[in-house]
């Protein structure tokens, strides 16, 4: 009986210290006094390295709140100098402001799709008429590829160039975007350099698309026309992706092939517009900027050096096919960077 009893008593004492909560001891209260004058007392212990983090912890938020100030600041004054130039003003935390440029003459540079060192004259002097036999299986497999998609196109099309020009070129955009990704990967994976062919065939994919968005001032799409693009560049995408990653030597050949067919319907362009058949309008402003052409350049002019970058296109990519079927390596090749 002793023991039980002594074990209750030990258990109603102990218990509410062992099972109760607890209170951390930072901020556990002190009694201070004796038994009847109990005077509590919260002591919070702060160590030397607590108190520094606190002080740097207080320097920190004070150069936030500075940096962001200046950040505001300076987004205001872009939102002022925007508002004053009929622009919508873009804010930002980061306070990063477009770079103001401006043409040779002076004027303000309009286009953010390129800059003004982009902008070229085109070699107009090219070989138009250069052509690659083919020879071997693959090149015929690749050959007949592309003069089987013509007919589609041509019947579709028809004579309407602008659209067809259009259309044209959002497929030739793809074969440098795809080919430079997979290049990219390969480089990284390998730990290696490219020989400068990422560049290269970004550069090609870069040109074609600004020839889209010349084309696109010229020619309206219809909505079947933009559906029709849609279907198109996602099954050629997917496609065009595979067959690099099976054969890039018969991937370069389709594109060298293809762009023989550009340099023939962009030929027929210019015979309709020099006969009449097709209004020789004034060049966009983007195609004037572009390829530095006279101001008052007209829509034959804009073909004429469209037609001269799928000429150099076709050389890049025929070569390239060529480096292959040599059983060489891009990469040991100095790409021709800047070639068109």
């Amino acid at each position: 009986m002793s023991s039980r009893v002594a074990g209750s008593v030990l258990l109603r004492h102990l218990g509410p210290r062992v099972f109760g909560p607890t209170t951390p001891a930072a901020q556990r209260p002190l009694l201070a006094g004796g038994e009847g004058g109990a005077v509590v007392v919260w002591a919070r212990p702060l160590s030397t390295s607590a108190a520094e983090a606190a002080r740097e912890e207080a320097a920190a938020s004070k150069d936030n709140v500075a940096s962001t100030a200046a950040a505001t600041a300076e987004a205001m004054q872009a939102a002022k100098a925007a508002k004053e130039g009929g622009k919508s003003p873009v804010s930002s935390y980061w306070g990063i402001v477009p770079a103001k440029l401006v043409n040779k003459d002076g004027a303000e540079w309009k286009w953010s799709c390129f800059r003004p060192w982009e902008a070229y004259t085109s070699d107009t002097t090219i070989d138009l008429t250069k052509h690659h036999k083919p020879k071997v299986l693959l090149d015929k497999i690749a050959y007949w590829t592309v003069k089987s998609l013509r007919v589609p196109t041509d019947i579709f099309f028809q004579r309407r160039y602008g659209c067809r020009a259009m259309m044209l070129e959002t497929v030739a955009a793809v074969p440098g975007m795809v080919g430079g990704m997979l290049l990219h990967l390969r480089s990284l994976r390998r730990f290696e350099q490219s020989g400068g062919w990422i560049r290269a065939l970004l550069e090609e994919a870069e040109n074609e698309r600004m020839h889209l968005m010349t084309f696109m001032e010229v020619a309206k799409p219809k909505w079947y026309e933009r559906a029709l693009v849609l279907a198109v560049q996602g099954v050629f995408f997917n496609a065009y992706f595979l067959g690099y990653i099976v054969s890039p030597k018969f991937a370069h050949r389709v594109v060298g092939y293809l762009e023989e067919e550009a340099i023939h319907s962009y030929t027929e362009f210019l015979r309709d517009l020099e006969a009449g058949r097709i209004e020789n309008v004034p060049a966009p402003r983007i195609a004037i900027d572009y390829w530095r052409l006279p101001a008052d350049a007209r829509l034959k002019d804009v073909v004429t050096v469209v037609r001269a970058d799928e000429a150099h296109h076709r050389d890049v990519n025929h070569f390239a096919a060529d480096i292959h079927f040599q059983g060489l390596e891009l990469n040991k090749t100095p790409a021709p960077l800047g070639y068109h």
